[in-house]
Formats: C-alpha cells, sequence, structure tokens
C-alpha cells in the first residue's frame, strides 16, 4: 500500500504584537512524531519560522533562542478598524508559504494547529490558501482555538474536522475512518512517556527545544484555560525528560530548553529535584527558560539552589496580585508570603533582581489600577522586576462568565475582542490610559511616556 502523506502547519500570528519567547506548536509536533512512528510520511510548514531562504531581512534573535520573528503590516480585521495601532502579519509572506506549499509532496491530509483564540485570522488564511492550491484534500484543525472556540471554528474555519483537545488519539482514529487502515501503534496518554519525541527534527533550524513534562494542571486558576486543553494532570517520569534533554544537546548539539508546564515545580520531591538532580549529574552544557512562569509556593532554598546549578537562567514567577480576596478567588496559586520567601530564595541562591520577573495581571473584570499599582510597588520593593501581564479573557475558565458580563466588547460572540491589547475589561477604574501608566512604571519610565491606543 502506498505510504499516506501528511502536511502539518503551523500558521501565522496575526495581532498587533508578538515576540518568540520560546514559541513552538509542541502539540502539532507531538502529533508528527506519532504518525511517523505508524509510518505515514510527516512534512512540516511552519510559517512562524524565524529562518527561511525568500526572506530578505533576518528578525533579530537572541544567542538563547527567543527573538523577534518576521513582520509584515496588514489591513486590520473590521472589528479592530477603531484599535489605532498596526496590525500585523507575524511570520513569513504570503508568497514564502505558498512556495513552501508548492514544494512539499502532495500531502493526502493537512493538520492545521492554532494557538490564541484571537490569532484566528492567520489560521483562516492558511486554511483559504491551502484550498486554492490543493483543493479538496482533507484539511483539520486543532489546538487552542479550535478546543476552546469549537463553534466558532466548525463554522467559520473552512477546515473539514475540527479536532478539541488532545489529538494525538483523535488524529489516529480519524484517519482510520478516512482511509480504513488501523494504526500499527497507539500511544498511552495515560503514560506520557510512551510518546516519542515531538519532531522537532522538522523545523528548518532548532534553535532551542520546548520541553513538555507534563499535560493539564492541578490548579484551577479562574483565569487559565489548562484544565479544558488537558482533562487530567499527568507526568512524566523525570529522569526519562533528562534523558530527552540529553537526546537534543548530544544528537543536534541544543543548549537551550524551555519548560512548557504550567506546574513545573509542584509536588517537587516527586519531580522536580529528582529531575535537575539528575540534569546537574549528567553535566550538560545546557540552559532552561520558564516562559509559563513557576509556582513561587515551591520554591524553598533548596529548590532555589538547584534551579541555579542546573542552569534555569531567568526566573519568571506568577503572583498575578497582592489583594489577598482576588488571589483566593483566582484559586490560591500562592500567597504573597509565599512569594516574598520565594524571592528570598532565589536571591540567596545567586539570582540577582534583573533575573527574577514576575507576572502581574492587568484588567481582570473589577480590578483596580490601585491593585495592580500596589503589586508593581511590592515586587519593586523584593528586588524583583514586575511584569504586567494583561488579562484576556478565556472561554471555559471560572472568570469567563464575569468577563462576559463586564467587557464593553461583545467577546463571548467574537474571539478577535479577547485580544488583551484591547484590555477587553477595561472600565472607570482601570481605563486603557491608566493601564498605560501603570505599564511605565513597573518599566521604571515616566507616567504618560507611551501615547494611548485609543
Amino acid at each position: 500500500m502506498k505510504v499516506k502523506k501528511v502536511l502539518l502547519i503551523n500558521p501565522w500570528i496575526y495581532d498587533f504584537a508578538a515576540y518568540d519567547m520560546w514559541a513552538k506548536p509542541v502539540g502539532l509536533m507531538y502529533i508528527g512524531s506519532v504518525l511517523r512512528k505508524n509510518g505515514l510520511d510527516v512534512e512540516l510548514i511552519d510559517c512562524m519560522s524565524a529562518e527561511h531562504p525568500l526572506m530578505r531581512k533576518k528578525p533579530k534573535r537572541k544567542p538563547r533562542g527567543d527573538g523577534k520573528f518576521y513582520r509584515e503590516i496588514i489591513e486590520k480585521p473590521d472589528h479592530l478598524k477603531d484599535i489605532r495601532r498596526n496590525y500585523c502579519r507575524y511570520g513569513i509572506s504570503k508568497e514564502a508559504f505558498i512556495h513552501d506549499l508548492g514544494k512539499a509532496k502532495r500531502p493526502d491530509i493537512v493538520l492545521v494547529t492554532s494557538m490564541m483564540t484571537y490569532w484566528y485570522t492567520g489560521v483562516f488564511d492558511v486554511i483559504k490558501i491551502v484550498r486554492e492550491y490543493l483543493g479538496d484534500i482533507p484539511v483539520v484543525l486543532g489546538g487552542v482555538y479550535a478546543t476552546l472556540c469549537y463553534e466558532h471554528a466548525n463554522m467559520f474555519s473552512g477546515a473539514d474536522r475540527i479536532v478539541a483537545g488532545e489529538g494525538e488519539i483523535e488524529i489516529l482514529k480519524l484517519m482510520e475512518e478516512l482511509w480504513g487502515t488501523t494504526p500499527r501503534w497507539l500511544p498511552d496518554m495515560d503514560n506520557l512517556d510512551s510518546l516519542p519525541y515531538p519532531c522537532f527534527d522538522l523545523l528548518t533550524k532548532i534553535d532551542y527545544v520546548c520541553i513538555q513534562t507534563s499535560r493539564g494542571c492541578p490548579f484551577r486558576c479562574t483565569y487559565c484555560a489548562s484544565h479544558t486543553l488537558s482533562k487530567t494532570f499527568r507526568r512524566r517520569d523525570p529522569i526519562k525528560v533528562v534523558d530527552e534533554i540529553e537526546y537534543w544537546h548530544k544528537r543536534y548539539g541544543i543548549k537551550n530548553f524551555a519548560f512548557y508546564d504550567d506546574a513545573l515545580l509542584h509536588s517537587p520531591e516527586r519531580f522536580a529535584i529528582p529531575m535537575f538532580h539528575d540534569i546537574i549529574a549528567r553535566d550538560m552544557d545546557v540552559s532552561f527558560h520558564c516562559p509559563n512562569g513557576l509556582h513561587a509556593r515551591y520554591i524553598d532554598t533548596r529548590t532555589a539552589g538547584l534551579l541555579k546549578k542546573a542552569g534555569m537562567e531567568e526566573i519568571r514567577l506568577g503572583l498575578e496580585t497582592t489583594n489577598t480576596v482576588r488571589q483566593k478567588q483566582t484559586g490560591g496559586k500562592v500567597t504573597t508570603a509565599e512569594f516574598l520567601k520565594a524571592v528570598g530564595n532565589l536571591h540567596k541562591a545567586g539570582y540577582t533582581n534583573k533575573d527574577i520577573g514576575v507576572y502581574i495581571l492587568c484588567g481582570l473584570p473589577h480590578q483596580d489600577a490601585d491593585e495592580v499599582r500596589n503589586a508593581i510597588e511590592f515586587v519593586k520593593s523584593t528586588g524583583a522586576r514586575p511584569m504586567i501581564a494583561e488579562y484576556s479573557p478565556i472561554p471555559h475558565t471560572g472568570l469567563w462568565k464575569e468577563a462576559v458580563k463586564v467587557s464593553r466588547y461583545p467577546i463571548d460572540k467574537e474571539p478577535l475582542f479577547q485580544n488583551n491589547t484591547l484590555l477587553p475589561c477595561q472600565w472607570e477604574g482601570l481605563t486603557y490610559d491608566m493601564y498605560q501608566d501603570l505599564k511605565n512604571e513597573a518599566r521604571g519610565l515616566p507616567h504618560n511616556y507611551a501615547k494611548p491606543s485609543y
């Protein structure tokens, strides 16, 4: 029987701003590796690649792997016409995408992933072009947007099938349905170590590798959709995680790794501590990054020392707010006292003020400017660096209904309005101008330094 060909596509980001903070489509890469293990011929078009022969000016990248994407100003969607900021296509040009589409083997099926709900316009453009050039070849859409906005995707995306949640098993079932072929191998999704390593080797250039040590989250923060994207919290064997790190390091010379986990330090005795001990014992020349943030609750003196010795570079902590009532209401992930101890332990371990970035949520329903300002001032007083994280209302989260109620935009009808750039839940207690001042205060700039976007 002829080997079936699968084309994976990581689509563009269409937004007002985007930055590659170790961003790779890990879910799509896992699906690709599962399909290869089942004997399929898999190719990838990465619209977010920072390396393409048809793109003249390369985006600025940092030695550790993160950096800028290619960027082209495009026309704003009608819903966003009033926003006085440039709207851009982040990633390779349309011409480069069409070139790659023509160069790839003609596939039997196309799998497109998606990320933020309000980035769907880039996804739709990819599917539209695929239709124009490949005709009636089945197109399957999965990922974050497809999961959180299933009905919207089903109605408007143009894909033949929408896959919600984890896709490894669903994709194999779909291919059995389409082609009548029984998979030769099925992963055990309760045992994440049964999965082959993600197919990062399909990327044009591997600057860094994203490591997923778990799926799901034991917490239920009301602003986060982790429990919808992965229903249960499952972990890998910590030693097998180090095996994977060593594989990418020795086989491909990778030195930078980003942990893609929502609860990396949870139950540290069972996971993080043995993992970091093993990383240290293997004496690899590697560095680690935690763009999702670490739980301050678990950073005692021992853990802080292990993070430093193992090669965790800049630390990202999720504080979100210093308001004790809101801390409890949003999930009780960390208290101010726990955070304070964690920062002290990180300083003792050798991390400097600039090494410790702290996420503070801005724009939550009913949140006022004073609450955000208090958090900024508190973080600065600890010797850490405050980082404003604009709240984006996410469907299926605990705060979603309240966000729908208070937002000035119809966020439940149009995902574009879920864009955190709009500060969708702003009100007289936290206007966009106030937000700009808070952002400048966090950066150490004078108020009114930046012009408002409205």
